[in-house]
Parts: C-alpha cells; sequence; structure tokens
C-alpha cells in the first residue's frame, strides 16, 4: 500500500513542506527510518535524528524550526504525536480489514445472518441464530455460539471463543485466545466437604470500542437476563480475568494479569495498573487510579489514587513506605537505646561504698 505525501498530509490536516507528491509505504521510528517511510518528532531529546534521517517525510509540530539543514520532507501539524498515532490506527485498519470471502472448511448453523464484506476463516465456527454485522473479521479458529450478535467493523482473531447469548458492539478487537461468557466461578459447599455447581445462565456484553488482549477470560453472569457488561471504550490487557456480574465502566484500561471478583463495579476512566486484585460485591469510584499489585478490599471515593496491599490512598502509602524503609535503622537504633538504659540502670542500681 503506498500513499503520497499530499495525500498523508490530508488525512492528518496538516501541511506539506516538501515534495507531495514523493511515495510512502511504511511507517518507522526516526532514527531507524529509510526511503520510502514516514516518521514523526515529538519528543526534543530525538530532534538529532531529524538531521540524519532517511526518511522521506517526517511529521513535525507547526513552529518546528530545523537548526540546520534536513533532507526529508515535512508535515507540519499541531500535535506530532497523535498525528502519528491516527496513522498508526489507520495502517492497522487497512492490514485486519483487508481480507475478505470465506475460507473454507467454516461452518455456519441455521437461522444465522452476516452482513456485507465478511470475512470467515478457515475452521471458524457460528452457530445458530446468531447476527454478525458488516465488515466482521473472524479468523481462523474462532468459535462464535448460539444467538451471539457481533456488530459492525469488529475483529475477531484467530482462536477467539464466543459463548452462547454473548453480544459484542462496534470497532471491537478480540485478539486470540480470549474466552467470553464461560461460566463464573460458582460453587455451593456440601455437608460432605464437596462443592456443588451453580448453573451460570446469563450472558456477557460488549459495548462498542471495546479492546481485548489475548486469553482474557470473561465470565457471564449468574442469572438469566443479567449480564457481565464491558462498557463502550474499555481496553483490557492479556491475561486478565473479569468474574461473573462485574460491570466495567465506560473508558477505564486495565493492565495485564489483574482480576476482578464476582458483581463489583468499577467506574468510569479508571486506570488500574497490572497485577491488581479486586474483591467481589465492591464500587470502584470513577478516575480511580490503582497502582501495580495492589489488593483491593473495600470501596472508595472518586478520583482516589490507591496503592499497596491491602491499598489505600497513595499519599499515605508513600508517607508509610518511607516509614517502612527506615524500620531497620529505628531498630539498631532501639537497640542502641536499650543497652544504654540498661548500663544506666545498672550504674545507678550498684551499692555504694
Amino acid at each position: 500500500m503506498e500513499f503520497t505525501i499530499g495525500q498523508i498530509a490530508g488525512m492528518l490536516g496538516g501541511e506539506v513542506k516538501g515534495d507531495p507528491s514523493a511515495k510512502i509505504n511504511m511507517l518507522a521510528k526516526i532514527q531507524d527510518a529509510k526511503p520510502g517511510q514516514i516518521a514523526f518528532l515529538s519528543n526534543p531529546k530525538y530532534e538529532q535524528f531529524i538531521y540524519s534521517t532517511q526518511a522521506s517525510v517526517v511529521i513535525v509540530k507547526k513552529d518546528f524550526v530545523p537548526k540546520k539543514e534536513i533532507t526529508p520532507s515535512l508535515i507540519l501539524v499541531e500535535d506530532p504525536y497523535l498525528s502519528f498515532t491516527a496513522l498508526l490506527e489507520q495502517y492497522h485498519k487497512m492490514i485486519n480489514f483487508q481480507k475478505s470471502g470465506i475460507e473454507q472448511p467454516s461452518f455456519i448453523g441455521e437461522s444465522s445472518v452476516t452482513g456485507e464484506n465478511i470475512y470467515r476463516g478457515a475452521f471458524s465456527y457460528i452457530g445458530a441464530n446468531a447476527k454478525i454485522g458488516n465488515n466482521v473479521k473472524i479468523y481462523p479458529h474462532v468459535f462464535i455460539g448460539d444467538n451471539v450478535t457481533i456488530d459492525d467493523n469488529t475483529i475477531l482473531h484467530s482462536g477467539v471463543k464466543l459463548y452462547s447469548g454473548t453480544k459484542v458492539g462496534k470497532n471491537c478487537v478480540i485478539h486470540s485466545g480470549t474466552v467470553i461468557g464461560s461460566d463464573g466461578f460458582g460453587f455451593a459447599p456440601q455437608a460432605d466437604g464437596s462443592y456443588k455447581s451453580i448453573p451460570q445462565l446469563g450472558n456477557v456484553i460488549i459495548e462498542d470500542n471495546v479492546a481485548i488482549g489475548g486469553n482474557t477470560v470473561i465470565d457471564c453472569a449468574t442469572m438469566f437476563g443479567d449480564s457481565t457488561i464491558i462498557r463502550q471504550g474499555v481496553k483490557l490487557d492479556n491475561l486478565i480475568q473479569i468474574a461473573h456480574n462485574v460491570e466495567i465502566g465506560k473508558n477505564t484500561v486495565i493492565a495485564a494479569q489483574s482480576g476482578v471478583s464476582g458483581s463489583t463495579k468499577v467506574g468510569e476512566s479508571c486506570i488500574i495498573g497490572g497485577q491488581v486484585g479486586i474483591a467481589g460485591h465492591l464500587v470502584i469510584a470513577n478516575r480511580t487510579g490503582i497502582g501495580a499489585q495492589s489488593g483491593i478490599s473495600k470501596a472508595n471515593v472518586e478520583g482516589q489514587q490507591l496503592f499497596g496491599s491491602p491499598a489505600f490512598e497513595l499519599s499515605k502509602w508513600l508517607r508509610s513506605y518511607t516509614v517502612f524503609r527506615k524500620l531497620p535503622d529505628v531498630l539498631d537504633r532501639l537497640g542502641d537505646l536499650e543497652k544504654k538504659v540498661k548500663k544506666i540502670n545498672e550504674s545507678t542500681s550498684a551499692p555504694s561504698n
């Protein structure tokens, strides 16, 4: 795929300084770029590379003034980083959405319908009564159960499993190995010490513009008619566990190896670090930030920054950690004081001659 510098500038709303007809076929880092590639300069510490780069064009800020002669053409924009990110998104879409048609063998069940420009990879399976929207891309070995709904422009990468009743919105990306709609962890203890499985009858709803990393698992709700819900704009990393009846608020991001226990409601625009564990039946307020490896055992107030296990407010945790780091020295000083006090007591209690 090739585009002219002028076409790229038009996409970004930028101004070309140089040759707008030159062809570009790849994106690259400014220090590694070759002819025919486009790079960007956002961080001033990388400015040195614009004078030696072999890139055909570099995206720069509108007010950029080179300190010496440069070879590449320039595209002048308000924010080079955001503009380059937009290009990456467009390139990613072109790569992932270029496939179409139906590979064999593949299977589609009775009464299921698919939209236009769909791609169904080899060994993919679609159950009965499924509804698949336009421009959906279903890569090989994807399993889609009965009564599943997938809206337009969604990508399911190889090996994704959607259990029956799952609903996926528009413009979602679900990466390989992810399982959506599996049974929640529901077991009732019995008198003899064994556990009896509690049927899990609900479903999972994934709203629009959600991205889910590889090998993440989202459990269905327990009761029929209830849902585990991932709201619009949520971004989930790899290896995340979302339990039954959980709700993740819109535009929240969760890093790898985190887990959210059953019936917890996570608010909007939260940022949750890696390996965070959140207990069940909690409400995590909007705009909460949670540091990596934190353990959340109680509800919080909006906008709090939490850290530690059990977690508490970040500024207090930092003060506590400062004290904790000093404990060995404090222990040594206490030992010295004990020795001094002991000597004083011995001297004052000794009989006089």
